[in-house]
């Protein structure tokens, strides 16, 4: 006979505002990563399309070693501070140093020039080692911050309905970092005249360098860490394959690359479509303001919804509404900046879900992994998803960039490219994303862990923590 339920102890929103703290400057400096760097790299530093998207490609498969080792280290970590709270400020330099070199290029490239062999010494590929280069610092340093950080969200409450609550306040305080991303370049225009992609990244880039630091120490400083763990000591393959018999983590997983996968297409062409299709040169930030300013003030209504008729419904929902509203775009031409914001609202409104969900959900899985292994492995798992969306972020950009590659559109002839090449834009970025989105209601339709079932497994692990250990 199960015993009844502990009532669970929420978390002042003090220590959610503090946690949050952290997700702003990384959303502020990694979302122009995938919209605003392609399209400068390849139209003013001279990137092929191509290249930039086996770039972006390529520094993910760093990832692969990256990403399982920081997971396993931060299980394993012991200091007076915790085990997730040194890695945050450890990642600082890096992050910075990526962040910054990306956003505002050297002007001085020769060095690396005289790196090449001689018939790659060009502009091309000289810029194109720079980009590879810098995202590599950026990739290590976001690894380092990014399995801690989440891993400590996930520990902070075991409540099923109160992660929601933790990673709806982290979703807003990354959407509210993407949309600084796009208001700090709309004031610095109005104020200072600023205008163009390289404006946008000159003045992210220095926002991003004082906001950083003062949010991850005050996340540091402020917020504590669950104590209570039982360590992980797993071996990295036997850790893998034990997750991937957790079915309902592979049920999520693959419907969070699907969905993932359809939004990273996107993301990298949302100013190529703007620029070429709408025929409008300065309306990229404000129609990507809208997207967010709605995104964030959605997140609160599907938490509520996800209250009330369960996270996998909750996540379903929002999959086919953007499933059928995306084609819509392609009903847009020159001038119609208008006639897109209505889309943008309904996938802005959509994309709130995908925010706030899955990484609640997530936190659901590792419960149940926990009572089986009796192991806490949270950041094994969350280096996992961590490399999942790294390479769903990179795929999405190689699949778009490669895609438009493939249909002869130039991003420096400008209104140059022909109707034919403008289809070949407007049918990746309206249209094959839709198809990703209903791919994910399929993986996730039969995802088992509801709010009853977590709380079984909940109770589960309370009886097993309350056994003392047996004498030595």
């Amino acid at each position: 006979m199960s015993s009844a339920p502990s009532t669970p102890t929420r978390l002042s929103n003090k220590t959610l505002f503090f946690y949050s703290l952290t997700e702003l400057p990384l959303m502020m400096a990694l979302f122009p990563v995938m919209v605003f760097i392609p399209k400068y790299y390849t139209t003013e530093m001279g990137v092929g399309l191509a290249l930039a998207g086996n770039i972006i490609l390529t520094v993910r498969i760093f990832d692969i070693f990256t990403d399982p080792l920081i997971g396993v280290l931060s299980d394993r970590t012991r200091t007076p501070w915790g085990r997730r709270r040194p890695w945050v400020l450890a990642s600082m330099p890096l992050l910075v140093a990526g962040f910054y070199l990306l956003f505002v290029p050297l002007e001085d490239l020769s060095l690396l020039t005289a790196m090449l062999p001689a018939e790659m010494a060009t502009r091309e590929y000289t810029s194109g080692l720079y980009m590879f280069l810098c995202m590599v610092l950026l990739s290590v340093g976001a690894t380092m911050i990014m399995i801690p950080y989440w891993s400590w969200g996930a520990e902070l409450s075991p409540d099923y309905n109160e992660r929601t609550r933790i990673t709806g306040w982290r979703a807003a305080f990354g959407v509210g970092g993407s949309l600084l991303a796009q208001l700090l370049p709309i004031l610095a225009g109005i104020f200072f005249g600023l205008q163009g992609d390289e404006a946008v990244l000159i003045v992210v880039g220095t926002g991003m360098l004082v906001t950083m630091p003062i949010c991850m120490i005050l996340t540091v400083w402020m917020v504590p860490e669950n104590k209570n763990f039982v360590s992980a000591y797993t071996p990295l393959l036997e850790g893998l394959r034990l997750m991937m018999k957790n079915s309902p983590f592979k049920k999520l997983i693959m419907a969070f690359a699907s969905s993932s996968t359809g939004l990273t297409i996107t993301t990298p062409l949302y100013a190529f479509f703007i620029a070429f299709v709408l025929q409008d040169t300065t309306s990229t930030i404000y129609m990507l303001s809208i997207f967010y300013l709605v995104n964030i003030a959605a997140i609160p209504i599907w938490v509520r919804i996800s209250q009330n008729i369960g996270k996998r419904s909750c996540y379903i929902t929002a999959f086919v509404i953007i499933s059928v509203v995306h084609p819509f775009y392609m009903l847009l031409g020159p001038g119609d900046i208008w006639w897109m914001t209505p889309v943008t609202i309904m996938t802005g409104f959509c994309a709130g879900a995908f925010n706030a969900l899955p990484n609640s959900m997530k936190a659901d899985v590792i419960d149940l992994d926990t009572l089986e292994s009796g192991e806490n492995r949270a950041a094994s798992y969350f280096a996992t998803w961590s490399f999942t969306t790294k390479i769903v972020n990179a795929g999405g950009a190689w699949l778009a960039l490669n895609g438009l590659a493939l249909t002869g559109f130039d991003p420096q002839l400008g209104a140059g490219n022909s109707e034919e090449h403008l289809m070949g834009l407007r049918l990746m970025f309206a249209v094959i994303p839709s198809a990703f989105y209903l791919l994910a209601v399929a993986f996730i339709w039969n995802y088992p862990i509801t709010e009853e079932y977590h709380q079984q497994v909940r109770d589960e692990l309370d009886r097993r923590d309350a056994v003392p250990e047996p004498a030595q």
